[in-house]
């Protein structure tokens, strides 16, 4: 008889249990976060000049060139397509930080590598024979046809080369930040030297890459681990010296107060790569290579920089600077016959 007399459910009581599940219920809170929420970055947004907004990324698209994944279609977890007697490998810098590596033995062991894994070559770093570890230029990554053809060559001198995609380029995790590809450098030269034994890894930095060399050998110099050698090619003094000749941003010198805004936005990111001030700490070998028709990174800067470092090196036999003749432009002195030579015999005397 209770039962019977019982009231029947209403349809706003179905619309509270089924129509509505109880994470809904809170949706006047959610709503008012959120309004929360978009007040705080409107207030933030209109707080700045539009041009913090617009050149701090600007800048960094145009350093680092990153999004410029060149050459296209290639396999990069695949580098034999590419170039021989080569592995391709990950190193774990950051929780979020996963970069992309391509271990080149000497060519004296190609046909020992031939159907080794990656273990194997880990291994191989101990045999003795010098390593490479490379730091790119701005834009593409390591499968770029003017890396891998100086690859070839350092290889087939006798070296192992490690071609590292710093975080945010190629396959690499993250994006990339001053901070973040001197920490990326410094990861990669650690984990090399702690399976090498007593064989010499050189840090081997081109363009942008120099001053990723230079940060990582200062903050290694100032923990008391030097880095065994340092070769630098075509070199900058630092990033706001460089960016003056920069191509992209030529582009921009004609527009009035155009360049000062742009410094400010490095000034504003922390973009520096300051190797003039770097090489004042430095006590590690170091041959500077320069091509005498480089139009990117003209020569006045490498000699600059020679001239830095001549001067605040205790040792001066340490520090050498060798200009190629012309024909070689910014990036292809490995096409350069006295290349090899000259970077093995500055190391092997030094090495002695």
């Amino acid at each position: 008889m209770g039962e019977k007399n019982k009231p029947s459910q209403t349809w706003t009581d179905f619309e509270n249990l089924v129509c509505f599940p109880i994470s809904c219920r809170s949706l006047p809170h959610s709503c008012s976060t959120l309004r929360g929420k978009i007040a705080a970055l409107y207030n933030s947004f209109t707080s700045k000049p539009l041009k913090e907004h617009i050149f701090p990324p600007l800048m960094d698209m145009l350093i680092y060139f990153n999004f410029y994944k060149a050459p296209f279609l290639v396999d990069l977890k695949k580098p034999e397509s590419k170039i021989p007697h080569t592995v391709n490998f990950y190193i774990r810098v950051e929780p979020r930080v996963m970069l992309g590596i391509w271990h080149t033995v000497p060519s004296c062991r190609g046909e020992d590598a031939k159907g080794k894994d990656c273990c194997w070559y880990e291994a191989a770093l101990h045999d003795g024979n010098p390593i490479i570890v490379y730091l790119h230029g701005s834009a593409e990554h390591r499968a770029a046809p003017h890396r891998l053809e100086l690859v070839k060559v350092l290889s087939d001198g006798g070296f192992h080369v490690l071609s590292v995609d710093y975080r945010g380029f190629g396959d690499s995790t993250g994006k990339p930040t001053e901070e973040g590809l001197t920490a990326d450098a410094i990861c990669v030269y650690e984990w090399t030297k702690a399976r090498c034994g007593a064989t010499p890894v050189c840090l081997w930095g081109h363009s942008l890459g120099t001053g990723v060399a230079t940060n990582a050998a200062k903050v290694l110099e100032e923990k008391g681990c030097p880095v065994d050698a340092i070769v630098l090619e075509a070199p900058f003094t630092n990033i706001w010296d460089a960016s003056v000749n920069y191509p992209l941003l030529k582009i921009y010198q004609k527009l009035p107060g155009c360049v000062q805004v742009l410094m400010d936005a490095l000034r504003k990111d922390r973009i520096v790569f300051p190797s003039d001030e770097n090489v004042k700490f430095l006590s590690s070998p170091l041959l500077i290579l320069h091509g005498e028709d480089d139009r990117t990174v003209p020569l006045e800067r490498g000699k600059k920089l020679y001239e830095i470092a001549h001067d605040a090196y205790r040792h001066k036999e340490r520090v050498k600077m060798v200009i190629f003749p012309p024909g070689f432009h910014h990036n292809f002195l490995y096409k350069s016959p006295i290349l090899l030579k000259t970077v093995r015999d500055f190391l092997s005397e030094q090495w002695a």
